[in-house]
């Protein structure tokens, strides 16, 4: 089930906001506005404060092709049908080379056709990861030919992060921005 409606209401007017929160605003406007995850994670300032730095590692400093990372992403929040992680990252994959094909396709999983050896392994540890909480041997192998133990070690942590903004963004309610595509049917 998915909420039409926020439980947890976005901050529509900064001026309501106080001490950190109201510090945190400005660094997330964008065009005039903030994003809905944001305006809406700011209603826990400390929360968010804290969330920001690992999510920040995990998007932006992560040992993980920005490709490859991506790939993760999107299965990791179709499988937890997370309309807004997925537009969010339809359009940051297309931004790092993935191709309006292979976004269709991750929603299909790792064994629809065209995905190569390492691009189905990738799609296939997040759905292990968010099936059982563990890559399976074979897995990890596939893995393993190309990456090192960070990179590894990122698979996991990108898996996690973007489960859990799933569950924020599904239970809570933060409800997709004018243009965001949402989930493919």
């Amino acid at each position: 089930m998915r909420l039409s409606e926020p439980r947890v209401p976005r901050v529509t007017d900064p001026s309501t906001l106080e001490g950190e929160a109201a510090e945190m605003w400005p660094r997330y406007e964008r065009d005039g506005g903030v994003p809905n995850i944001f305006a809406t994670l700011i209603n826990h300032p400390k929360l968010m404060k804290r969330w920001t730095v690992f999510g920040n590692h995990v998007l932006y400093k992560s040992t993980l092709p920005p490709r490859d990372r991506e790939l993760l992403i999107l299965r990791t929040g179709y499988r937890w049908q997370a309309a807004y992680e997925w537009s969010a990252h339809a359009r940051i994959g297309r931004e790092v080379g993935l191709t309006d094909d292979e976004i269709s396709r991750i929603a299909e999983g790792p064994e629809a056709p065209g995905w190569d050896a390492f691009d189905a392994a990738l799609l296939r540890a997040a759905d292990e990861l968010t099936s059982d909480a563990f890559i399976g041997d074979q897995t990890w192998e596939a893995l393993s030919e190309r990456y090192d133990t960070h990179q590894l070690m990122d698979v996991v942590f990108t898996v996690g992060q973007y489960t859990l903004v799933s569950m924020a963004l599904n239970t809570l309610g933060v409800q997709l921005e004018e243009g965001m595509e949402g989930l493919p049917a």
